[in-house]
């Protein structure tokens, strides 16, 4: 019954607002076809619900955006806040929109509001099915049966924490967590192929923290939490193995989306489907397409919604 009231509801506002289909002109494809060892999307914050059909255009767009590349993905991330209020609901709309769109893996990290207001179990069982489900439709043989997890992808390892508990606004991680994600650091990464470190929330003092989260800042808000400083450790230890990749923040593009966290490399994403704030580029719709080479990563900004590269706004991180 909901599905069906949610599906009449899109189809009102559809009517109402006609959907604009991003544009063909200028599709995704690579720099160097033949030089590239990786790729993968990155997106943060769709928050999709069935009551903000707003978002669920920019997802939509997103979707086609990407079903048009002229390349496969070795990857789609999406670094947390993937549903307004953790629904099963809200979970079901964005695979009809994002899957099997050219992409082999599904590298979902769960953020704040995925967690909120559920009970921590209940989180952990529909995070974890709608990843597998994901993944099941490319066929990927990744499987996850916890929010933290490690994926390995031709040599390159992607490292996934989530919450050991329910928060509102923060993450908690602990000691077991932090433990297993610096041995897979130590082990895996290095400063030709880094470990690439998901987590929905930045560390403070970083990425425009606290101007960025714009209210209500009492020291840790719209940062990761009580485990912030050693997350920071981790980074200041092994800065040349590893880069972390967060969201949360709704910052656009600009000078708050990349810098260097206690010597590693760090990048903030925008928020996919609500329209952001504090940076040069804050239309909804927007994230990047990441292309690993054997001497550098080029993270090119992309309005997925509008299907157009942003090329002023490119990232590029040397390696070795």
């Amino acid at each position: 019954m909901i599905a069906k009231l949610m599906a009449l509801f899109l189809s009102i506002y559809y009517l109402i607002t006609p959907y604009v289909a991003p544009s063909t002109d200028d599709t995704i494809k690579p720099l160097d076809a033949e030089s590239l060892q990786l790729s993968f999307v990155l997106t943060a914050d769709p928050q999709i619900s069935s009551y903000m059909p707003k978002r669920d255009a920019y997802v939509k767009a997103a979707g086609e955006d990407l079903a048009n590349a002229e390349m496969v993905f070795d990857a789609f991330i999406m670094a947390g806040d993937i549903s307004e209020n953790g629904l099963a609901c809200e979970y079901n709309m964005l695979y009809e929109h994002m899957k099997n769109v050219n992409v082999k893996n599904y590298i979902l990290a769960v953020g704040n509001h995925d967690v909120r207001l559920r009970v921590y179990s209940q989180v952990v069982s529909r995070f974890t099915e709608f990843t597998n489900m994901m993944n099941e439709s490319v066929d990927s043989d990744l499987v996850i049966d916890s929010l933290h997890y490690s994926y390995e992808i031709n040599g390159y390892t992607f490292v996934v924490m989530g919450t050991d508990r329910t928060e509102f606004e923060e993450a908690y991680f602990n000691e077991e967590q932090l433990a297993w994600v610096e041995d897979i650091i130590a082990t895996k990464g290095s400063a030709e192929k880094p470990v690439f470190l998901i987590i929905h929330q930045p560390l403070a003092d970083t990425h425009g923290l606290p101007d960025t989260w714009g209210n209500n800042y009492t020291g840790k808000n719209g940062t990761v939490g009580e485990q912030n400083d050693d997350i920071l450790a981790l980074l200041e230890k092994y800065n040349d193995s590893v880069i972390m990749i967060s969201g949360h923040l709704h910052t656009g593009i600009g000078q708050y989306t990349y810098e260097t966290v206690g010597g590693a490399p760090s990048v903030n994403l925008p928020s996919l489907a609500i329209t952001n704030k504090d940076g040069d580029y804050n239309d909804a719709g927007i994230g990047y397409i990441a292309e690993v080479y054997a001497e550098k990563i080029v993270f090119r900004a992309r309005d997925f919604a509008k299907g157009k590269y942003l090329s002023e706004y490119d990232i590029t991180i040397e390696l070795g």
